[in-house]
C-alpha cells in the first residue's frame, strides 16, 4: 500500500520531469486523506499553475497559507502564479512576503529586482538585486542551512551549520546562523559565544552587532548589551535605528527617562513611527505609567490605523475598555484579506477582549479561536510530544536518582522559584514576596531552561536529558549551581535571597534538586478552567506553544499536575503548593505561611504589594498594582458552550 511520502515522492518526481497532470494527480490523492497536507498543497498549487489551471492552484495556495502561514516557499508560489496572472502589484507584495519569512529564496529576489525596476523603483531594484547577488555569492550549504531555518527543520539546519564550520571555523555568516538556530533552541550561552565571536572577526558589520545585543539581551546580560548599544550609537548618535536600539536597552536597565528620552528623540525624526510609539508605551507600562502608555498605543494607532501590536497593547493592559469606534475599526481589520499575518493574530486576540468586556462572548469567542489557530498554525506544536517529554522526567527522575546525588551540588540558599503555568497567579506570588526586605523580585530568568538544553546533547538524534542526570558527577552538578548563582547576580539588588519566576521550571525540579539542593519552590497553582482559559486569552511575547489551542492547553495543565504529583511523591516536602483561590480568600495567611516555608520574618508591606515600586515585566503587570480582586475567577464561564474540547482535555479535573 503506498504511503503519504510515496505519494509525495511520485508527485515531486512527476513535476521535475514536466508531468504535471501526474504531479497533481498524486497530490489529490494525499489531499484526499488530509485536506490540510502542506506538502501536498503546495504541490498541487505549483502543477496547477503550470497546467494554467489558475484559480485552483489560487484556492490550493489560500488553503496553504492557512496551514502555514509563513511558509516562504508558499508566497514565492503565489508571486509565480501572480506573474501568470498578469497582476505585478500582487506579485511584487507575494515575493516580499515570501523573502520576509526566508530570506534564501533567490527567486524572490530576483523578481522583486525585476518588477521594482519596471515600476521605476530603482533604489529597492537595486536592494533586491543586492540580495539576490549575495546569495549567489554565499556557500551553498549556508543557503541550505537558511532554507532549513526559515522552514522549521532546526536538527537538519544545525547539523549542516556545524559541519561547514568545522572546515570553515572562521567564516561569519556560518557562525551567524548557527547563533540564530542556538537562539531557536534555547541554547543561549552558545550563541553569545558566537556572535561575540563573529564581531571579532567582522567588526564593522552592523547586523552581526546587532544580532549580538538581541542575544545578550536574551541571556538577560542587559549591561552587556547595554555597553553594546552604548558603542553602536556612539558611532552615528543621530542615527534612529541606533537610538531605538540604545532605548530598548536603557528601558531593561531600568534607565526608564533616558529610553523615553531616546525614544522622543528618534519620533522626532520619523514622526508618528509605529513601532517607536509602541515600544514606547511598553516602556511606559512597565515603569508604571499607564495613562501615557495608552496615549502611545492610541497613537500608534492613529499612525499605522492596522498597527495590530497597539491593538493589542492596548487590550493587555487588561484594565482599558475598548470604545464602540475602536472596536468597529478592529471588526473591519479582521475582514480585510491583506492584513499581516501578525497584525491578524494581534487583532483578533484585542478583539477577543474588547467583546469580552462588552459582553459579547460568541463573537469574543470566535476571534480568540481565529488567533490562537493562526499561531498554532505557525508554531507546530505536538500536545503528544510535549506529554512524552513529561513522562520521561518522571521515568528518570527517581528516588534512586535522588539518593544517589544526596549531598551534592551547590549550597547556596539563595533562589526562590516559583513556577506552574502562566497566568496561574505567579506574578502576584512574586509582587508579594518581592515586597519583603530580604527577597529581591527579578524576572523570569531563562538559566535552568539553558542548561536542561545543554545537557539535552544530541545521540543519533535523540535528547540525553533528563537519563544524563544519573551520569553527573557532584563536581558537575556543584559548577552548574554555582554558575547559576553567578549567572543571575546581575537581576538581584543585594537582598539576601530571590526570585526566579520561570513558570516552565516546573518541569526540571529535578535538576533544580540536584543542583541547588537548598533552594526553594512555589508551585503557584490556579483552579483549572480558569488557568487554561486565561492562557488561551493571552498571546504570549514567545514560547507557552501550548496556550493556542484549548485541547493542547487542558492537555498540557492535565500533564503538569501529573508531573507536580511525581514531585511531591519523589521529592517530598520540597515545593511549597499555594493556589491561587486560597490568596484571594486569606491573603495574610497565605502569606504568612509562604514566608514560614522559605524561613524569614513576616512584613506587613507584603500584604500591600500593589503599593510595591517595581517594574513588573509580565502581561499582569497593571493587575498586581491594583488591590487583590476576584475579576479573574469564572471567567471562563460566559464561554462554557465552547469549551468541550477544553473539558474533554482536562478529563476529571475539569
Amino acid at each position: 500500500m503506498e504511503t503519504r511520502e510515496d505519494r509525495l515522492k511520485q508527485a515531486q518526481a512527476a513535476l521535475q520531469s514536466g508531468e504535471f497532470e501526474a504531479g497533481l494527480r498524486n497530490a489529490r490523492a494525499v489531499l484526499a486523506e488530509d485536506a490540510g497536507d502542506s506538502d501536498a498543497l503546495y504541490i498541487a498549487a505549483v502543477a496547477s499553475r503550470y497546467l494554467k489551471r489558475f484559480y485552483e492552484a489560487k484556492d490550493h495556495l489560500a488553503q496553504l497559507h492557512t496551514a502555514m502561514p509563513e511558509y516562504g516557499r508558499g508566497w514565492q508560489e503565489q508571486g509565480h502564479l501572480a506573474v501568470a496572472m498578469g497582476d505585478k502589484p500582487a506579485a511584487l507584495d507575494a515575493y516580499v512576503k515570501a523573502t520576509r519569512f526566508n530570506p534564501a529564496l533567490e527567486a524572490s529576489w530576483r523578481e522583486q529586482a525585476r518588477l521594482f525596476a519596471e515600476m521605476g523603483r530603482p533604489a529597492d531594484a537595486q536592494m533586491a538585486a543586492s540580495q539576490q547577488q549575495r546569495l549567489q555569492n554565499l556557500p551553498r550549504e549556508l543557503v541550505a542551512v537558511t532554507h532549513h531555518l526559515a522552514e522549521g527543520r532546526l536538527l537538519r539546519a544545525e547539523e549542516i551549520c556545524r559541519h561547514f564550520l568545522r572546515q570553515h571555523p572562521r567564516d561569519v555568516e556560518g557562525m551567524r546562523l548557527l547563533a540564530k538556530i542556538g537562539i531557536e533552541f534555547g541554547v543561549l550561552d552558545e550563541a553569545e559565544f558566537l556572535l561575540e565571536s563573529a564581531v571579532v572577526f567582522k567588526p564593522d558589520d552592523v547586523q552581526l552587532r546587532i544580532d549580538y545585543i538581541d542575544a545578550l539581551r536574551r541571556r538577560q546580560n542587559f549591561a552587556k548589551a547595554m555597553e553594546e548599544a552604548e558603542a553602536l550609537h556612539a558611532r552615528d548618535p543621530e542615527n534612529p535605528m541606533f537610538q531605538s536600539r540604545l532605548a530598548i536597552e536603557a528601558i531593561q536597565m531600568g534607565e526608564y527617562d533616558r529610553g523615553l528620552d531616546l525614544f522622543d528623540q528618534v519620533l522626532e525624526k520619523l514622526p508618528g513611527d509605529p513601532s517607536s510609539l509602541t515600544s514606547r508605551g511598553h516602556a511606559l507600562k512597565t515603569k508604571g505609567d499607564s495613562e501615557n502608555a495608552v496615549a502611545s498605543y492610541r497613537a500608534a494607532i492613529a499612525t499605522k490605523p492596522d498597527h495590530g501590536d497597539a491593538f493589542y497593547s492596548l487590550a493587555n493592559l487588561k484594565t482599558y475598555r475598548f470604545d464602540k469606534k475602536e472596536v468597529d475599526a478592529m471588526r473591519a481589520l479582521t475582514q480585510r484579506s491583506d492584513l499581516a499575518f501578525m497584525d491578524r493574530v494581534h487583532v483578533n486576540f484585542a478583539l477577543g477582549k474588547a467583546l469580552e468586556d462588552a459582553g459579547e462572548y460568541e463573537e469574543s469567542f470566535a476571534h480568540y479561536k481565529q488567533g490562537n489557530d493562526l499561531k498554532r498554525a505557525q508554531t507546530r506544536y505536538s500536545a503528544d510530544k510535549m506529554s512524552e517529554e513529561l513522562a520521561r522526567q518522571r521515568d528518570h527522575c527517581t528516588p534512586g536518582l535522588f539518593e544517589k546525588h544526596e549531598g551534592a551540588g551547590h549550597q547556596a540558599p539563595d533562589p526562590i522559584f516559583i513556577l506552574g503555568l502562566p497566568r496561574a497567579g505567579s506574578t502576584l506570588l512574586e509582587q508579594i514576596l518581592a515586597s519583603h526586605s530580604q527577597i529581591d523580585g527579578t524576572l523570569e530568568l531563562p538559566n535552568i531552561l539553558a542548561l536542561a538544553h545543554r545537557l539535552r546533547g544530541r545521540v543519533a538524534g535523540k535528547s540525553r536529558y533528563p537519563e544524563i542526570l544519573h551520569d553527573l558527577t557532584g563536581e558537575q552538578l556543584e559548577k552548574f549551581g554555582e554558575e547559576f548563582i553567578e549567572n543571575t547576580r546581575i537581576h538581584r539588588q543585594g537582598a539576601p535571597f530571590f526570585i526566579d519566576k520561570m513558570p516552565n521550571n516546573f518541569r526540571h525540579i529535578g535538576l533544580i534538586h540536584l543542583i541547588l539542593p537548598n533552594a526553594k519552590i512555589i508551585d503557584a497553582r490556579r483552579a483549572p478552567m480558569d488557568c487554561c482559559f486565561s492562557g488561551f486569552k493571552q498571546l504570549f511575547a514567545e514560547g507557552q506553544e501550548f496556550t493556542y489551542g484549548l485541547t493542547e492547553v487542558g492537555q498540557y495543565y492535565a500533564d503538569y499536575v501529573e508531573l507536580m504529583a511525581h514531585w511531591d511523591e519523589v521529592l517530598p516536602g520540597k515545593v511549597l503548593r499555594v493556589q491561587h483561590e486560597d490568596v484571594l480568600d486569606d491573603l495574610e495567611g497565605q502569606t504568612r505561611r509562604m514566608l514560614d516555608y522559605l524561613e524569614v520574618p513576616f512584613e506587613q508591606q507584603c500584604l500591600a504589594f500593589h503599593k510595591t515600586d517595581r517594574a513588573v515585566r509580565t502581561a499582569s503587570s497593571e493587575q498586581v498594582r491594583q488591590p487583590i480582586n476576584r475579576k479573574g475567577q469564572d471567567a471562563w464561564k460566559p464561554f462554557e458552550p465552547w469549551l468541550d474540547s477544553l473539558k474533554e482535555a482536562l478529563g476529571d479535573l475539569a
